[in-house]
């Protein structure tokens, strides 16, 4: 049990979010190389690299320049294991990204130096909010010019409503960028641009006080900038409190260039020290801790065709407690049936290995036959259920049509796939033969046809269609749902788990129908592997 215990203890399971474009992708793959997951960089540029980011595989992520899917990364640093999930920057993920940080324990925050805090990073820390995720802010492209460093940490604390502790600072910005002061550890790294990974070669001083300060920044008003820096925030920011941090009310931040290398190993450091091993998990009947015995996780994300040669989709399942070990047996209990788990995978990236066994925190993929849905959980014994994985109604819909009709069986095929990883949903209205999408994002729509083209060889168009609104609806009655369905059927649809769905032209109509229908029940939100009854 105490070794059972150190494996727990040395991991991080942990998610990147920023707004798109803050330097995401580059951030991750300078950790993949301080962890000696990767070799080299690839610097990630649209559409005209040569070599991608690890993380962004897929190909339409690199014609667009963007992370489109979520990559789970596992690489060690230290004494550490590290479980790293980089997540979609793009808003119309949003969907993928909340599920994603339900399966992490911390986030990593990425601003850029000259944006500040953006929409989007607003909207992730809402979910990191709802779950009192700890959040560490990295401040990057320090080499640029940007916003003041005092400016961004009031933007940070005004619009995210969270403490804001630096745990380095910077030495200028732009031109004038000469390297990070590690607060931490009263420490001085200069910056080289280009210098490799080690990052050791500027370690110079400890001391501020000490005159080689003027001689290494070359430059008297520097050091007298940095001196007065340090002084004013000693008064003006509060001290690290980890309680604080570990409930998600403050922020450790950090600045530095993640294109140029600089201010990682500082952050990372840090991290792995800060960060929360595995804790304790909310299921529907108790909290399970992660060092219990009896082996349970949940399944947050299914991603089809990581391999095209292959045809696969893999089960994303977050480990909650117990051990997997290679060939055990599970219950997978929306299906009640006994599985056995015998080809689990780790990955880094678009690599992956067969692995033996796997601790809490750890993410493993399994192979899926179409069997294994979003929420799913798997145990030893105990029928439980972990909360909180939850799919959302779409905003946005469009009519999907065929142009080969001989192409039928892979066109089904290609879009209940592509629904199971719970970023479309298709809809089958109760009279007629169309398949409506609908999604979170409108660049779904282009994805979609894209991947149904590349990966199933089947060519599609999608239309606009006059619905602009959905919920599921349930009874307890099921003479009331079975009246309210006739007499509403023009507006009747199932999703791809036959559950029903009231679709609608607008929120006003959608109003007005709640009204004549008191004894229904509307959901905007349905958790995942939810038993439906027709």
């Amino acid at each position: 049990m105490a070794s059972h215990q150190k494996e727990i203890e040395k991991r991080r399971t942990f998610g990147i979010i920023s707004h798109p474009d803050a330097g995401k992708t580059t951030l991750t793959e300078k950790l993949l190389l301080f962890g000696g997951a990767i070799q080299q960089a690839g610097a990630v540029k649209a559409r005209k690299a040569q070599r991608y980011a690890t993380s962004d595989w897929m190909a339409i992520e690199r014609e667009r320049g963007i992370s489109v899917t979520t990559s789970v990364m596992k690489f060690n640093y230290r004494d550490f294991e590290i479980n790293l999930l980089d997540t979609p920057g793009h808003q119309d993920f949003s969907e993928d990204t909340y599920r994603v940080l339900t399966a992490v324990d911390s986030a990593l925050m990425v601003i850029d130096s000259a944006k500040g805090v953006e929409p989007q990073t607003e909207k992730l820390m809402e979910v990191c909010r709802m779950r009192n995720t700890p959040i560490i802010t990295f401040i990057n492209k320090m080499d640029r010019e940007g916003m003041a460093p005092f400016d961004l940490l009031d933007d940070i604390e005004t619009k995210l409503q969270v403490e804001c502790t630096p745990l380095s600072w910077p030495i200028g910005a732009g031109k004038r960028f000469k390297g990070v002061y590690n607060l931490f550890k009263k420490e001085l790294h200069l910056f080289v641009p280009g210098q490799g990974p080690a990052g050791d070669a500027g370690l110079v001083i400890h001391d501020l006080s000490d005159p080689l300060l003027e001689e290494a920044l070359g430059s008297q008003s520097q050091a007298d900038e940095l001196r007065g820096d340090i002084d004013l925030l000693e008064g003006a920011t509060d001290p690290l409190n980890l309680e604080h941090f570990l409930n998600g009310s403050q922020t450790p931040v950090f600045f530095g260039s993640a294109v140029n290398n600089f201010g990682v190993r500082e952050m990372l450091d840090v991290f792995v020290e800060m960060a929360p091993p595995p804790g304790v998990r909310a299921a529907v009947t108790r909290s399970v801790s992660p060092y219990e015995e009896p082996f349970s996780g949940f399944v947050f994300k299914i991603q089809a065709n990581m391999n095209p040669a292959h045809r696969d989709r893999i089960a994303f399942l977050r480990i909650c407690s117990g051990k997997f070990s290679r060939g055990m047996k599970v219950l997978h209990h929306r299906i009640g049936k006994e599985v056995i788990l015998a080809n689990a995978t780790i990955f880094m990236a678009n690599e992956r290995e067969n692995i033996d066994e796997a601790f809490p925190g750890d993410i493993i993929g399994l192979h899926n036959h179409g069997t294994i849905k979003i929420g799913d959980t798997f145990t030893d014994k105990e029928p439980l259920k972990f909360t909180g994985v939850p799919s959302f109604a779409p905003e946005f819909f469009q009519r999907v049509l065929l142009k080969n009709p001989m192409k039928t069986k892979q066109f089904q095929k290609g879009l209940i796939q592509l629904s199971e990883e719970g970023v479309v949903q298709v809809f089958r209205p109760v009279t007629g033969n169309d398949y409506i999408l609908g999604a979170v994002g409108i660049l779904q729509f282009d994805i979609t046809m894209e991947r149904l083209r590349s990966e199933y060889g089947v060519d599609a168009v999608y239309e606009p269609i006059d619905f602009h609104v959905a919920r599921w609806v349930d009874c307890d009655d099921p003479k009331l749902i079975n009246e309210f369905e006739k007499k509403n059927i023009n507006n009747m649809a199932r999703d791809a788990e036959g559950a029903r769905a009231y679709l609608t032209t607008s929120m006003w109509q959608l109003g007005y129908c709640m009204e004549q229908w008191p004894g229904i029940q509307f959901h905007k939100t349905k958790e995942n592997s939810d038993t439906v009854t027709n």
